[in-house]
């Protein structure tokens, strides 16, 4: 049954006139209690969460409100479930956050199975974002932030589990299943070859596979191989063991490690580790972590921040605001991610007019569908201009894109396009050039020939605008974001997490927690005089 209590209800008297009034002041300002109580508490979309439970069937819920909030702060402050039910029993800080203003255990005790109930609706329906977004929304709106300016990239979240070889991944991956085939199905254990399950059911079977020599991994590799080929053979066609959560992880093992044959004596044969996909099983204990090359197992955390680039020091005039976070698998490159944020916050109208961005996001396809919906995507150009000589950059090129001349300042004798540009300069000239070995023109029947498309064109021009003081003085600006990142780490332990749902629901609610620290500060230095200030 739903148990609800109205955040903005107002009280005939004050429940909380009998703390004084420096302690008071401290509720209202210092961390959030004050922030969180006035902006955060009545912006949680509770009527997403309710309609889960009966309306008027079973046991009353915890006050939901309050229970929401708890669950946000606890990300906040990076607690375990214990030491959230002792916050929500004591902290008269977190009493007064969240509104809780009865002294009865109904009101401030809550036991860990309710946190995790709640969690996992938020966790299953994916509400996280809705309550990201409507705690952001509220703060945007109520510090009035400068959306106009951001800056966006990416966080590498290291799954929290060990890393295996291909050998464990493998003889895990079958202990695992026989496990369960044992628990779920055990008249179909007899029917499993006795070798493979005294090799690996057991825990202290298990722990041969990590003291195989180097000079023996091959030959083991192609033994638990053959293993879990014949297992999957065995039980592909068995509708209720194929079901199996760990069926399945075995099936994947099989069809991302192994190759198979049409050979009897040798069906199935091992791929070379650089025909292992990056999306590949990491860890039978984390399924959905995947590898980067670049950072290592995991996931990976897309944050938009606003900036501005007016004076840093009047803190209480300017809240920089997490408006968008979105966790992706770790294999995903960050050149596909930028369009779909723009489109994002475009429809929570929290849309920048100019993003910075690292030259991975700044490809061309990029900043052409950035200009579709009137954002200008600064970032420098992937790969370097040549060293050695002479670029379509080096030409000099008018406003409205033509080319004016060659580097050395001579006009071109003739310009055609058709498909792409084709400009001609003066073969006498040509001939006759110091710089001819340096140049990219190409000599042709009459003249020398400088061949371009227009993605090459917007390329040489952006790579023009780098080397000018106006884009540096813009760009510097997004080496911002990581401070950002780092308080994102620092103060809400983000980069250790487990399994998508719950790096999804950590990751967006700790985000949105950062939101709160950040308005919290600003809130603070509003409301106290610059000798009382204290940290948030």
């Amino acid at each position: 049954m739903r148990n609800i209590k109205n955040p903005n209800q107002l009280y005939i008297f004050d429940p909380w006139g009998e703390i004084s009034p420096k302690r008071r002041q401290l509720l209202e300002a210092g961390w959030p209690p004050g922030l969180f109580r006035e902006h955060i508490l009545p912006s949680i979309p509770v009527s997403k969460v309710f309609r889960y439970f009966d309306a008027s069937m079973g046991r009353p819920t915890k006050e939901l409100y309050a229970t929401l909030g708890a669950l946000i702060l606890q990300q906040a402050f990076d607690f375990t479930d214990e030491e959230t039910v002792q916050q929500f029993a004591f902290n008269i800080q977190w009493h007064y956050a969240l509104n809780i203003t009865e002294e009865s255990d109904n009101a401030k005790y809550i036991c860990p199975k309710s946190l995790w109930s709640c969690r996992d609706i938020i966790a299953g329906h994916n509400l996280e974002d809705i309550i990201f977004r409507a705690g952001t929304d509220r703060l945007a709106q109520d510090f009035n932030a400068n959306i106009d300016q951001q800056r966006l990239d990416s966080l590498h979240i290291k799954s929290n589990m060990r890393r295996l070889g291909r050998i464990t991944i493998f003889s895990k991956t079958i202990h695992t299943f026989i496990k369960n085939l044992k628990r779920h199905h055990p008249e179909l254990l007899a029917t499993v070859d006795r070798q493979i399950i005294e090799r690996y059911l057991s825990e202290t079977a298990m722990s041969c596979f990590s003291r195989v020599k180097p000079s023996e991994s091959r030959k083991t590799l192609n033994d638990v191989s053959r293993d879990l080929f014949n297992l999957h053979a065995q039980f592909k066609d068995h509708s209720d063991v194929a079901g199996m959560y760990s069926f399945k992880n075995l099936a994947r093992v099989l069809h991302e490690q192994c190759n198979l044959t049409d050979d009897a004596e040798n069906p199935v044969g091992v791929k070379k580790p650089k025909e292992i996909a990056s999306d590949s099983l990491q860890n039978p204990s984390d399924p959905d972590a995947t590898y980067s090359g670049h950072k290592g197992q995991g996931y990976q955390v897309q944050v938009m921040e606003t900036y501005s680039t007016e004076d840093t020091d009047k803190t209480q005039d300017s809240l920089r605001l997490i408006p968008h976070v979105q966790v992706e698998p770790a294999h995903q490159s960050d050149a596909n991610a930028l369009v779909p944020i723009i489109e994002s916050v475009e429809a929570a109208e929290l849309k920048p007019k100019e993003v910075l961005v690292d030259a991975l996001y700044g490809s061309d396809e990029n900043c052409r569908q950035a200009e579709k919906h009137d954002v200008e995507v600064v970032a420098p150009v992937m790969g370097e201009a040549a060293k050695d000589g002479f670029s379509l950059a080096d030409f000099q090129i008018s406003e409205d894109d033509r080319v004016l001349a060659c580097p050395l300042g001579h006009p071109p004798a003739k310009v055609k396009k058709k498909k792409r540009y084709s400009v001609g300069f003066d073969a006498l000239i040509c001939d006759d050039c110091p710089e001819r070995s340096r140049c990219p023109a190409s000599k042709g029947r009459k003249f020398y020939y400088l061949r371009f498309t227009e993605k090459d064109k917007r390329t040489a021009i952006r790579r023009r605008y780098e080397q000018t003081e106006a884009f540096k003085e813009r760009y510097r600006w997004r080496a911002g974001v990581e401070a950002t990142m780092s308080e994102y780490d620092r103060r809400t332990g983000v980069k250790h997490l487990r399994g998508f749902k719950s790096v999804k629901y950590s990751a967006t609610l700790k985000a949105l927690a950062v939101n709160i620290f950040r308005a919290a500060a600003i809130r603070t230095a509003r409301m106290m005089p610059e000798h009382e200030l204290c940290p948030v």
